[in-house]
């Protein structure tokens, strides 16, 4: 019996590029682990008395997940089947962001640049990004957002609009002596009103001033539901003709649709291996 000789290669492209394989789950699941930990890490760090009494424990902690994004980044780089693709795609750079901060932060151990190491080592949340590649339904708000954008671009517009409008009104019914100093800061108070949010800090005095907020604050209410709106539907077609094609293939990680026609075992957005080619 001949033996077959073993695919270094092949057998680790497999396992980190492969997420439906047995090893690639497993892959996943340590990486997975491993992004959760760090960043409550990272928040663990931010409260001064945990950072106080653990300290030396949190340092050795966020030392063993760099390590371990470290390998990780360099497998996918090294195994990846287009290299220079990954590097330059959104997950090369996320992949990146998660280990580039602190190795940065050792760059500068003066003292005049805490303030620079402190930001480097927030930085490393950005780790928390990584799990948009296993988060299977991104794909499908992605594309629900992207099909949505000309309609957000113009609801966008209207409150924009509604904003400036209002806000100029508002500088020249209220004015500077009840707190509507410019119309910039008329804006903000309209921004504020229509998102329903009402921080308090500018309010209106006089009986005019008060109905135009009130009829702002009621706009404010239809206009929440605008978006969602948008979205939802996008998020029905997206799902409607994912489910009603049966001449594509869909990718086990982007969720890119592929025609059953094409010549290609490979995703061409993420490489990864498609199911029936």
């Amino acid at each position: 019996m001949i033996r077959e000789k073993f695919d270094l290669r092949s057998w680790m492209s497999e396992m980190i590029f492969e997420s439906y394989t047995p090893k690639g789950k497993a892959f996943d699941i340590v990486v997975i682990i491993s992004i959760i930990s760090s960043s409550l890490l990272v928040l663990a760090e931010s409260v001064e008395s945990l950072n106080s009494a653990y300290g030396t424990m949190l340092i050795n902690l966020s030392w063993f997940f760099v390590i371990i994004f470290t390998i990780e980044y360099l497998l996918r780089v090294i195994f990846s089947k287009k290299r220079k693709k990954y590097v330059i795609s959104f997950f090369g750079i996320v992949d990146l962001l998660a280990i580039l901060p602190f190795y940065l932060s050792l760059l500068f151990p003066e003292a005049h640049f805490l303030i620079i190491i402190r930001l480097f080592r927030l930085l490393r949340m950005f780790s928390i990004l990584k799990m948009g590649r296993y988060v299977r339904e991104s794909g499908t708000i992605i594309k629900a957002l992207k099909a949505s954008r000309p309609k957000i671009v113009v609801f966008t517009f209207a409150i924009l609009f509604i904003v400036t409008f209002v806000g100029t009104l508002m500088y020249i019914v209220e004015g500077p002596k009840n707190g509507f100093r410019s119309i910039p800061e008329a804006m903000y108070w309209a921004t504020v009103t229509v998102a329903t949010v009402g921080y308090g800090d500018i309010t209106p005095k006089t009986p005019l001033g008060r109905f135009i907020a009130s009829m702002l604050m009621i706009v404010g209410y239809g206009i929440i539901a605008v978006p969602t709106g948008i979205i939802t539907n996008e998020i029905s077609n997206v799902k409607r003709e994912s489910q009603g094609s049966n001449d594509t293939i869909i990718c086990p990680r982007c969720d890119y649709q592929v025609s059953q026609d094409e010549d290609s075992n490979y995703c061409r957005r993420c490489g990864e291996k498609l199911k029936g080619k």
